[in-house]
């Protein structure tokens, strides 16, 4: 009877065990295939990814497209050339015996004479005269007309000068021509000439009185 009972609980033990294992081979099974099912989902998380290509760069300015080509025009029809009558026959040459006179010679018109001048004036019934003095022109202007400032500064001088003489002899006009360096004594000359000259009026080819100028020149030189 315990030989039976031993036998029997020693069968008890390995079917136990067997079942244990086919539990654990069954959990195994089913944690492998959780996990592999895991494992896949975490690869396809990590390897799917959304990647934003960027927008395509705008085109360049491209040139334009060249424009179609366009078909060749056909040549231009030509005309044949027209056909050249070539005589076979010479020229006749005619031989002139009679020899003609030449051509008389080309009129020749002489130029037309150039105007004949002027005639000249008439010759003068006198001479004409410039203005001459009346009286001597040493007193026009004498040593006791000098500038008394000129003469203390001991200023001297030539002074040339031109008058106007009317038909009556006197002085019109006094020009200095020639200055003497010294304003004072130019006008010193001009106003002793004016003052003191007297001449014979100037007379022109008729022998009348006219207007005539008359030049000289006055030195002022300080007396002794």
């Amino acid at each position: 009877m315990a030989y039976a009972d031993q036998q029997m609980s020693g069968s008890r033990i390995v079917a136990i065990i067997i079942v244990v294992l086919i539990h654990v081979a069954i959990g195994y099974a089913l944690i492998t295939g959780l996990a592999y099912s895991a494992a896949q989902q975490v690869i396809e998380r990590v390897t799917t990814v959304d990647i934003e290509e960027p927008p395509p760069p705008p085109p360049e300015d491209e040139p334009p497209p060249p424009p179609p080509e366009q078909p060749a025009a056909p040549p231009p029809p030509v005309a044949p050339p027209p056909p050249i009558n070539v005589s076979r026959t010479p020229p006749k040459i005619v031989t002139q015996i009679e020899i003609p006179p030449p051509a008389p010679p080309a009129l020749v018109v002489p130029p037309p004479a150039p105007p004949a001048p002027p005639p000249p004036p008439p010759a003068p019934r006198v001479q004409p005269k410039p203005p001459q003095p009346r009286n001597n022109p040493g007193t026009w202007a004498t040593p006791n007309d000098y500038p008394s400032r000129a003469l203390r500064e001991e200023r001297e001088g030539v002074t040339r000068f031109r008058v106007t003489v009317g038909t009556n002899g006197r002085v019109e006009n006094c020009q200095v021509v020639g200055s003497s360096g010294h304003p004072d004594l130019d006008e010193a000359t001009c106003k002793n000439v004016t003052r003191r000259a007297r001449f014979r009026a100037a007379t022109n080819g008729n022998g009348d009185e006219v207007t005539g100028t008359y030049s000289n020149a006055v030195r002022w030189v300080i007396p002794d």
